[in-house]
């Protein structure tokens, strides 16, 4: 059956739920999204994330390794993470296992592991993670460019935070950033698998019922910096780390997103047959691998990229980047990457609605647009249907994705 709409009253607000029944397996699976609650909510950069950590670490009352091991022994899976957005609580577990699992989850809601101890530890772990990430040249040229397309806004901040930030945070600051960011008036359920209608709603009135009010505003939207910009980053490096970056005019519902799409891929996120991966690997030979990608969520939209190169050539290759992106700009596609394009797109996507998982991913991410359920199916039309000067007029109107600014790891010479 496909995806549905249902939803439960609780107090003063109505809870949506994304469900699925399928019963060709007996697995149950339950996500609980809260909105406005990632890492962009942070007062101090890497709370949302600490927070997290430590809902991972079990109850107070049995400690993160008899919680552990009580859930492992009746293969249930319960998870928690965050995006720049979102916080994301995961359940899963057989179908005859998973009223033990809603158990578990709701004594893990009402008595987190608040302990000076648990604290420690993933404040120590997470340090550590820090420290290890300062010599991945990879991770500091990302951290850079974001610093340079958000200056001045929270999506500048990693989003595990800086290690001033983690050292200065406390445990009073992850017990009040769960109070007050995973409540009912900001919950997304997503209930699939073996159960009924009636099953899913009773779950989720079960663990949404014992949680606060938030009252949460909506995060902003980050709009990138006005004038391109460019950091270097001298380490001891026997290669260059370009990273590149530009603004990119599109709201997450936009209408014209399925040419975003079909612009995105040609330019450089699919891998061989890309502009950036012909010209920079292919024609130059200046790189093992070339892809950029346009981001595009409701905080903002962005173009993103990156390579790798010898230090010799790293000006070049910074070069033939701004060289690809303003002819794309200015020229547009070619008939031939139109048809690949829309041949690939349209022939993998069968792939990513298989299992349950990937189905209700995707209608979560068709109600969290705004979009009604079942708008993938009618973008893929819109993607078979689309002319060469439409996708050329579009690509022409986004001049603003040559504004690229680059954050580079390089030696010093």
């Amino acid at each position: 059956m496909p995806a549905k709409m249902l939803n439960i009253d609780i107090n003063d607000r109505v809870i949506p739920i994304i469900f699925e029944q399928d019963n060709r397996l007996p697995i149950v699976t339950m996500q609980l999204v809260f909105r406005n609650s990632g890492a962009l909510s942070d007062e101090v950069s890497g709370v949302a994330k600490l927070a997290s950590k430590l809902l991972s670490e079990g109850t107070k009352a049995e400690g993160s390794i008899a919680f552990a091991t009580e859930l492992e022994s009746r293969a249930v899976s319960l998870g928690v993470s965050v995006g720049a957005e979102t916080c994301v609580i995961v359940l899963s577990s057989l179908e005859s296992e998973f009223e033990f699992a809603v158990s578990a989850l709701c004594r893990l809601l009402d008595d987190p592991n608040y302990t000076a101890k648990t604290f420690t530890k993933i404040q120590t772990q997470t340090i550590g993670r820090l420290t290890q990430k300062q010599s991945d040249f990879d991770y500091v040229a990302s951290a850079k460019l974001k610093s340079l397309l958000f200056a001045g806004t929270p999506r500048a901040n990693p989003s595990s935070g800086t290690m001033q930030s983690v050292k200065s945070i406390e445990l009073a600051d992850l017990q009040r950033y769960v109070e007050s960011h995973l409540g009912y008036d900001n919950l997304i359920a997503i209930v699939g698998g073996d159960l009924s209608e009636d099953d899913a709603r009773a779950i989720v009135a079960r663990v949404a019922g014992r949680l606060p009010k938030t009252e949460l505003e909506d995060l902003p939207r980050l709009e990138t910096i006005s004038a391109p910009k460019e950091q270097i980053e001298i380490a001891k490096t026997e290669q260059s780390y370009i990273y590149f970056g530009a603004p990119y005019d599109m709201a997450f519902d936009s209408d014209e997103a399925y040419l975003g799409k079909v612009a995105s891929f040609v330019l450089g996120s699919s891998g061989f047959g890309s502009r950036l991966m012909e010209e920079i690997r292919v024609s130059r030979g200046l790189a093992y691998s070339a892809y950029s990608s346009l981001n595009v969520s409701r905080t903002g939209s962005y173009l993103t990229g990156y390579l790798q190169t010898k230090l010799e050539s790293t000006q070049e290759a910074k070069s033939v980047v701004s060289e690809v992106v303003s002819k794309f700009i200015r020229d547009g596609i070619t008939q031939d990457e139109l048809d690949s394009a829309k041949q690939f797109i349209l022939g993998s996507e069968p792939l990513r609605q298989e299992t349950l998982q990937q189905r209700v991913a995707t209608a979560f991410s068709e109600y969290y647009d705004d979009r009604e359920l079942g708008y993938k199916s009618q973008e893929l039309e819109q993607i078979g249907d689309i002319t060469l000067e439409q996708i050329n007029s579009f690509i022409r109107s986004h001049t603003e994705l040559s504004e690229l600014s680059f954050a580079i790891v390089t030696a010093e010479g």
